[in-house]
């Protein structure tokens, strides 16, 4: 089987062995890889902002990218419901207003081929265990689009469930949002850091090690929170756990590489 890598923006340029951690795992599992060198932002910023047609040529965009694969995977359950859930209201949207159906006929391929990882490990591999080994206390936090856009349900816990050596804690409040929202955190920034707080509060009751997600960009505000209280508690994100195991190949260098801290979970 042969997918494409959409690794996004912020794993491209502030995370990027999240991006190496999928190319890892998925051709453990036998998958092959590309990464087509044409693909950019999702658009996700702008639409979010209310710049719809700022976001139009980023549609185009990703169709042009991704139109040769069968399969696009990425690691960030946000920017795969922009392209599930929002590109077809932009094509419906410039189809309404008379500019043709070039950006829905976009949208109605980008749809159906497009993945968020656990969601491909489970739905398309059928696999929940990867062969995994992260010998850490780890709670997960399910992120706002992976929970509520996606549906991606219990996938991702069933995946951390059969990582050998991982103790999975559960989070109070689980279903809570962590506060970032994109561009909320900047346009609510007192309101967002309240909500962080409360999250790295929670996070801090199951005595875990690790808190994991499938979004960088929930990683980063709940790892800078963490960061600034001193925590020792390190955020990871999912595919990384997953790329781990006890051959060392990944390891524990794995842990800790977002939200700014760097190192193993003690």
């Amino acid at each position: 089987m042969r997918v494409a890598l959409f690794v996004t923006c912020i794993n491209d340029t502030l995370y990027p062995r999240t991006g190496q951690a999928v190319v890892t795992l998925l051709e453990r599992l036998g998958v092959e890889v590309d990464f087509p060198g044409a693909q950019s932002c999702c658009g996700q910023p702008q639409f979010n902002t209310g710049y719809r047609h700022a976001a139009e040529p980023l549609v185009r965009r990703f169709d042009r990218a991704f139109r040769d694969y069968a399969y696009v995977v990425t690691p960030s359950g946000s920017c795969a419901a922009m392209v599930r859930d929002n590109y077809p209201r932009i094509g419906a949207k410039a189809a309404a207003e008379g500019r043709g159906r070039e950006l829905a006929d976009a949208a109605a391929r980008a749809v159906p081929k497009t993945y968020e990882l656990t969601e491909f490990l489970v739905d398309v591999l059928k696999v929940t265990d990867v062969g995994a080994y992260y010998p850490h206390n780890v709670t997960y936090h399910p992120t706002c689009h992976g929970l509520r856009v996606l549906g991606l349900g219990d996938r991702p816990r069933r995946l951390l469930e059969h990582v050998r050596g991982l103790e999975l804690r559960e989070l109070p409040g689980a279903e809570e949002c962590c506060g970032f929202g994109g561009t909320f955190a900047v346009k609510n920034p007192a309101v967002s850091a309240a909500m962080g707080a409360d999250k790295v509060r929670a996070v801090a009751r199951t005595g875990a090690s690790a808190v994991c997600t499938v979004d960088n960009s929930c990683l980063m505000h709940i790892g800078g929170t963490l960061a600034r209280q001193g925590s020792r508690v390190r955020p990871v994100h999912i595919a990384e756990i997953l790329a781990a195991t006890e051959d060392g190949a990944r390891g524990d260098a794995v842990a800790g590489t977002a939200g700014g801290a760097e190192g193993s979970v003690r």
